[in-house]
């Protein structure tokens, strides 16, 4: 890649220094894990718009960067994809008012990049919090004040481009409030667009991009949501010579992120995404556990992906085949593992076991892979929650897995 002007060519402090910095901001106490609606998720908003403000991004919500919605809290969709059992519908509370914050960089032509990432996490511990200790803020330094870095970051570095590098494109930045309750901010974006969704060309969503492992490997979740995609992320990863990724593409334009409500409007996506860790949801979730070079460089690569889909303009839409148990919204059972969502073969990997649940009861290790649950075989994760919804609390199966090398079988009761 030819680094020209933009902030890849600064030093190695100079880049740092302005990741380092929001992620410190939005994890420090003051905002006390930005729940949506509170005070501290008001102060992030307005840390944010100051930001965008001083980039050169214009006011683009419907009163200067803000764009109000009201919402009524429940349980989010995290809980299904991470704990295997939904509380939706339950604990309803009173209305309550978040804020996404959006920039605009209005170059002056018809079609609109998109680039996302939310700004909320969990304060002190909602009902998404797995940590079973004393009440602590929930800082969220990955999940998702490494998304927002970027995303300013990728503001700032897109500008300093020379402007023949980049095609007839505008460029919004967004960041969502109202995520981790179920995907609030972008779903009444999506809705309520300050662009025209007609004017939309894709939309780039970064959630979770501060924790890259030692073999590099990056989710890219709605490579078939365009024919464009796949073709433009090889080439674009190839641009980045010795620090070029391992790649582990999805098709699936829904998951439990914004890209969703973006997709679900007929917009080409694309979810980046480091991987689940041992912090997620829980306060160590910290500033010193991001890997800052890391995530500098997966900005460089959406920084690629968005200047190649700036040439080619308005992409086209590609409906994506959703598995059906994606669909599914209740589940009567837990197991209490998370998901290696890096995981690409055969079978649902462990990245980690909740104490107390079903699957660290019967023996289940971060690292094992799960083949089966009773007659039910387990090939990936959708085929492990369809499963899950089979059973009932009290019943009793097997659980057949492989770990380190060898299947074994452990016997369960489901919870």
């Amino acid at each position: 890649m030819t680094i020209g002007l933009s902030l890849w060519g600064q030093t190695t402090a100079a880049w740092e220094n302005h990741l380092h910095q929001d992620i410190q901001v939005l994890t420090s106490d003051s905002l006390e894990g930005r729940l949506v609606g509170s005070p501290g998720e008001i102060k992030a908003a307005h840390y944010i718009a100051d930001r965008m403000q001083n980039i050169g991004l214009k006011a683009k919500g419907s009163d200067g960067y803000f764009q109000y919605f009201n919402f009524t809290p429940h349980a989010a969709p995290h809980k299904m994809e991470n704990d295997g059992k939904s509380t939706l519908g339950t604990g309803y509370v009173k209305e309550q008012t978040g804020r996404n914050v959006v920039g605009f960089w209005d170059r002056g032509f018809s079609e609109t990049i998109v680039i996302g990432a939310h700004y909320d996490h969990l304060g002190w511990g909602d009902e998404n919090s797995l940590w079973s200790g004393e009440k602590r803020i929930h800082r969220g330094a990955d999940d998702n004040a490494s998304g927002v870095s970027a995303l300013l970051f990728l503001a700032e570095a897109l500008q300093k481009e020379s402007p023949e590098k980049l095609g007839p494109v505008n460029f919004l930045f967004i960041a969502f409030s109202g995520e981790e309750k179920g995907l609030y901010g972008s779903n009444y974006f999506s809705k309520n667009p300050t662009v025209p969704v007609a004017q939309i060309s894709c939309m780039l969503n970064m959630d979770m991009v501060g924790r890259l492992k030692a073999d590099r490997t990056l989710a890219i979740n709605g490579t078939g949501t365009s024919s464009f995609w796949k073709k433009a992320i090889k080439k674009s990863n190839k641009q980045m010579g010795n620090k070029a990724f391992q790649l582990v593409l999805s098709e699936s334009g829904t998951g439990p992120s914004d890209h969703t409500s973006f997709y679900n409007v007929g917009i080409p996506v694309l979810h980046f995404f480091t991987g689940q860790h041992d912090q997620y949801h829980k306060p160590t979730d910290e500033l010193g556990l991001i890997d800052f070079n890391g995530l500098q460089d997966i900005a460089q690569l959406i920084e690629n992906i968005a200047i190649a889909a700036s040439k080619k303009g308005k992409l086209d839409f590609v409906k994506t085949k959703e598995e059906k148990s994606q669909q599914a919204a209740n589940f009567k059972v837990t197991l209490g593992v998370m998901p290696d969502y890096l995981y690409s073969g055969e079978g649902l990997k462990i990245d980690g076991t909740k104490e107390g649940r079903p699957g660290a009861k019967a023996g289940l290790k971060q690292g094992d892979i799960i083949l089966s649950m009773g007659k039910y075989p387990i090939a990936d994760i959708y085929a492990y929650m369809d499963a899950l919804s089979k059973f009932n609390p009290g019943e009793k199966t097997e659980i057949e897995i492989v770990r380190e090398g060898k299947k074994m079988k452990l016997p369960v009761v489901f919870e």
